[in-house]
């Protein structure tokens, strides 16, 4: 009965991210998923979430159709933007395991980091302070620090400054 309930819940919150409106979205995501949000920060429709341990920073902003998977952990810390149809896995299948057992690990993106439209992470990677993935990325271990990386597995491409001085604080008005 209990498993049932979170599906339910889990549910609830995958309908009312289709809902236009930004503050019951959050309210759900509090509230019922349990999720830390901090100020400023904006999860944009359609986000599908896995229940477990999400925390978000401030100045967040997760676009439209992102994938927050939670079951072994997710933390996104300040002023960090992952773009359009994102997916962040923290559990995943091992492929040799007899029995098709999970393995994964906890997702961690730092500070100032930017993931773009339709990259993947997945589980035990960090993404570190002002890294920058560029879009239909694969991200299967650490991201170095004030990096642009790209590809599948990706590669860095070059440095970036690391001189930030913007604050993210943004969602669309039926978004």
């Amino acid at each position: 009965m209990v498993v049932f309930l979170f599906d339910f819940i889990e549910y609830i919150g995958l309908i009312i991210g289709y809902v236009p409106n930004h503050s019951l979205r959050l309210f759900y995501y509090k509230a019922f998923l349990k999720i830390k949000i901090g100020k400023n920060s904006s999860i944009h429709r359609c986000c599908q979430i896995r229940r477990g341990k999400i925390t978000i920073g401030d100045n967040v902003i997760i676009g439209e159709n992102a994938l927050l998977d939670g079951r072994m952990g997710l933390i996104i810390k300040d002023n960090v933007n992952i773009s359009s149809n994102v997916s962040i896995y923290t559990l995943q299948h091992d492929y040799n395991s007899p029995t098709f057992e999970g393995s994964g690990g906890k997702v961690i993106i730092e500070m100032n980091s930017w993931i773009s439209c339709n990259s993947v992470i997945l589980p035990s990677v960090i993404v570190n302070e002002g890294a920058v993935i560029g879009a239909m990325s694969l991200i299967n271990k650490d991201v170095p620090a004030y990096t642009l990386v790209g590809g599948i597995p990706f590669k860095v491409i070059k440095d970036r400054n690391k001189r930030i001085e913007y604050k993210l604080n943004y969602h669309k008005s039926f978004f």
